[in-house]
């Protein structure tokens, strides 16, 4: 079993892998020594290996901090401070002070719920909240929604991750729940920086939905979408085009965007006797499309421009921060060796507490991406 602690001046890391989860939970606990006690405020990520041992994890974590706010989920891999924990078991403890008036759990938000709980709302008008961190059940329907309702009465920018498990897509919000949002508030009280990279590079220029219907595209600029596809391919794909699938993927400029972000959707289906394309997002006429594909080598030069900007906005050295990346990035991306954290680190400092866990989707100013990396640091 491995294991190591990391400490801040306010915050401290802890994680551990390769054990059950008693032995993981007494590992991060002992690691994180008398740093725990002091701390009023936790966030817990483990890997699926774990999910059904979330409960007894969070109920042994409050019994010895004494800490009764707890954030975090589940995913197929975790994050902590220059590495990354994929297929086994791990999980990832995070303690710190902050001033209680600083923060606000956000208990599950559903679909059915259109306002937030009153002492959400409440605390929002009193303390302006800059960024949230939110987990969601990847089983809801109309998350974005849920995120824009966040958004839209808390003024808040959101960040995080969809739950990513083969079996409980449970949450942490004070107590284990799952089925929409939940996560945290922080207020302006706080000074927080925030960024997002992509993992996938454009193939071809930006096209127009000339005919669509929900997630089929018929016409791009005015000729059969097939077509369009075939040539921003390239001809040694379009000649196999087994070759795609995984590989290729369709984005969607963001609206207003001055940095030229776009969300990434998969493929899913080709009819090159119809002359179609169907990809992972409702369309219509006037929306636009282009093609990307996945490109390691240009995602860890995005990682580093994004990492760099992050820590130059946030001014003095980040207190903790916290990342979420999609589960196609890290290993299946940049290969073994954590390459993906361990840039993160040696950009940031070794010594930053980190924490975050690899997503079925990650969240970034209320829009769900894919294939990317969202960073946020508090000091």
């Amino acid at each position: 079993m491995d294991k190591r602690g990391e400490k801040s001046e306010v915050f401290s890391v802890a994680h551990a892998s390769g054990g059950d989860w008693q032995e993981l939970t007494e590992a991060c606990l002992l690691s994180l020594g008398a740093s725990a006690k002091g701390g009023n405020l936790g966030f817990v990520y483990v890997s699926d290996s774990l999910d059904e041992d979330l409960h007894m994890i969070l109920k042994r974590l409050k019994e010895i901090t004494r800490i009764h706010h707890w954030v975090g989920t589940i995913g197929f891999g975790i994050c902590v401070s220059g590495a990354e924990f994929f297929d086994m078991p791990a999980m990832a403890v995070m303690v710190g002070s902050v001033p209680r008036e600083a923060f606000c759990i956000l208990p599950t938000i559903r679909p059915e719920d259109r306002d937030l709980p009153k002492g959400v709302l409440e605390w929002s008008r009193s303390h302006n909240p800059a960024l949230g961190i939110v987990h969601a059940d990847p089983r809801v329907p109309g998350l974005e929604n849920i995120f824009s309702r966040i958004e839209g009465q808390t003024h808040c920018f959101l960040v995080g991750g969809m739950t990513a498990s083969r079996g409980s897509m449970d949450q942490v919000a004070d107590e284990v729940t799952d089925g929409g949002v939940s996560g945290i508030l922080f207020g302006s009280e706080l000074d927080v920086a925030t960024g997002l990279t992509q993992g996938c590079s454009p193939i071809g220029p930006t096209h127009n939905v000339s005919r669509g219907r929900d997630n089929i595209i018929l016409a791009l600029d005015g000729r059969p979408a097939f077509d369009v596809f075939k040539e921003d391919i390239g001809e040694l794909l379009a000649r196999d085009l087994s070759k795609v699938s995984g590989y290729v993927h369709a984005a969607l400029p963001v609206s207003g965007s001055d940095t030229g972000d776009y969300v990434v959707r998969n493929l899913l289906g080709i009819y090159p006797e119809k002359g179609w394309v169907s990809i992972g997002e409702r369309v219509g006429v006037g929306d636009q499309v282009m093609f990307v594909r996945r490109d390691g080598s240009a995602a860890k030069a995005d990682l580093e421009r994004m990492v760099t900007d992050v820590k130059k906005r946030a001014g003095n050295a980040p207190r903790a921060a916290f990342y979420f990346s999609c589960v196609a990035r890290g290993t299946n991306l940049f290969g073994p060796g954590s390459i993906e954290l361990s840039t993160i680190a040696k950009i940031l400092g070794k010594d930053v507490p980190l924490i975050g866990f690899f997503a079925n989707g990650e969240i970034s100013n209320s829009r769900l991406y894919g294939y990317t990396g969202v960073l946020s640091l508090i000091n």
